[in-house]
């Protein structure tokens, strides 16, 4: 009887351990509770190691070894399997190559409202040669203050804006703010990004074009967080944020409230959300936790993201301090493909 329990429990064990070391394979990657644990693989693999090393314990009681054998085996395994994955989109601390005249810098940090100030926002454009900046949580107040500082040092940008509702001195994370360089064109944020007609749910997006037509087209995102109560939200904001990277010249880049695994039935001919390529993951910084800002960056989850299309190669990444907020920045370059 009891050997039949521990069969029955070990077989159940190994199910939920390939369900949360791979979700996507079950179709589960956006379903509660398997959501919210992929997205802290670090955990998840601190979790099979402390269930492998009770295992090991449980080995020097004869009655139950076999039981405690086979648990530590599919411990092991799932650990082994999960820390392949963290290293394969890479646990690194990033770095960044040298800047061409073609290279775009991109930066984005939810700055959690004003926890980031103004001027170490411009601080660190300046720093890391920015080009595209997308805040969400940002008021519009600050990215202007943000974009005077810069014009002082000789680094103008344009300000872009969206948010929903109109509560004087209300929440900032119903704002999103969006700084370009004026090297890059002229930018317009699209009428339906603002009226919010085709936007995330809860939180704002934006898409702001390029006037002429020439360059590609910035969308700042920021989808509403994967809680139980807001679980169809989460799917339908990441559904739509697929669908701003058609083919063409995309930059997306924001906090997707989502990590590489929830976005694995999005992408489109090679891209992780549409047509468009996860930067960090490609230069070996992908495994590196945004948030929570204080936890170690290997226990927490990337959940904040610069996209890019085809017609771009990252090329290099920095999982930056968050200096007060509770994400870290996340920096990029991109560079012509070819």
């Amino acid at each position: 009887m009891f050997r039949l329990l521990g069969i029955l429990i070990t077989v159940l064990y190994a199910i939920a351990a390939a369900v949360m070391v791979w979700p996507q394979f079950f179709r589960l990657e956006q379903t509660f509770p398997f959501a919210q644990l992929v997205a802290v693989r670090g955990a998840v693999l601190g979790g099979f190691l402390v269930i492998a090393v009770l295992s090991l314990l449980l080995l020097l009681a004869r009655p139950i070894r076999g039981f405690a054998a086979s648990l530590l085996i599919v411990s092991l395994l799932a650990a082994a399997a999960t820390g392949a994955i963290g290293t394969m989109r890479g646990y690194g601390s990033g770095e960044m190559p040298d800047k061409t005249d073609a290279s775009v810098r991109v930066l984005t940090w939810n700055t959690a409202g004003e926890a980031v100030s103004a001027e170490s926002i411009a601080e660190t454009i300046l720093d890391q040669q920015v080009d595209v900046v997308t805040l969400p949580e940002t008021a519009e107040s600050v990215g202007e203050r943000i974009a005077v500082m810069l014009r002082e040092q000789g680094h103008p940008m344009w300000v872009h804006h969206v948010q929903f509702g109109d509560v004087d001195y209300g929440p900032q994370a119903w704002e999103t703010t969006i700084l370009i360089s004026p090297e890059l064109g002229d930018y317009s944020v699209i009428a339906s990004s603002e009226d919010g007609s085709s936007n995330t749910s809860s939180v704002p997006s934006a898409v702001i074009m390029p006037v002429n037509g020439a360059g590609p087209t910035i969308v700042a995102v920021h989808a509403v967080a994967p809680r139980v109560d807001a679980m169809s939200r989460w799917q339908s904001d990441l559904a739509w944020i697929a669908d701003q990277c058609p083919p063409g010249d995309f930059i997306i880049a924001g906090d997707f409230n989502a990590t590489i695994d929830h976005l694995a039935r999005l992408g489109v001919d090679g891209g992780d959300i549409g047509y468009c390529r996860d930067a960090a993951v490609r230069t070996g910084t992908g495994a590196m936790a945004t948030w929570p800002a204080d936890y170690p960056e290997f226990l927490g989850a990337p959940i904040d993201h610069v996209m890019a299309s085809q017609n771009w190669d990252p090329t290099g990444s920095l999982v930056l301090d968050a200096q007060g907020s509770d994400h870290r920045a996340l920096v990029v370059q991109l560079d012509p493909a070819g």
